[in-house]
């Protein structure tokens, strides 16, 4: 059971990438590129793994450990397929809503009001690019 739907969200997740008009995998258009989108996803999916905070799904909350987990597959199996593409196109296709119900995920971090998963994604996202530029 588990693994049909596992196999039923990954279908969903391609179809709902290639809807949102995925262009042909970073990788085969720049390397270099390639390189910089997977280094800075898995930097992002990382630190919210790391973050502390709670992240909603589908109106069930999950630890940063969970929700780490669920966008690390998401993205794993983007790449798979070849739907791989930069650090903002996986903060909207699969960081910022479910591939199967269309809901925001949302995030809630100690001490601070709850928010779009989206936008706490590309926050985390401008700081690290920040710091890459500081070394």
């Amino acid at each position: 059971m588990a693994a049909r739907r596992a196999h039923r969200l990954a279908g969903v997740v391609a179809a709902l990438w290639l809807a949102a008009g995925a262009a042909p995998s970073v990788a085969a258009r720049d390397p270099d590129r390639a390189g910089q989108a997977d280094s800075e996803i898995r930097a992002l999916v990382s630190a919210l793994g790391e973050s502390g905070c709670r992240f909603q799904r589908n109106g069930r909350w999950h630890d940063a450990g969970a929700a780490r987990d669920h966008l690390q597959r998401k993205y794993d199996h983007a790449r798979r397929r070849g739907l791989d593409g930069t650090a903002e196109d996986f903060i909207e296709r699969a960081g910022s809503r479910s591939s199967i119900t269309g809901r925001p995920y949302k995030v809630a971090c100690p001490g601070q009001p709850e928010r779009p998963a989206g936008e706490w994604l590309r926050e985390r996202l401008a700081r690290l690019r920040g710091d890459a530029g500081q070394r």
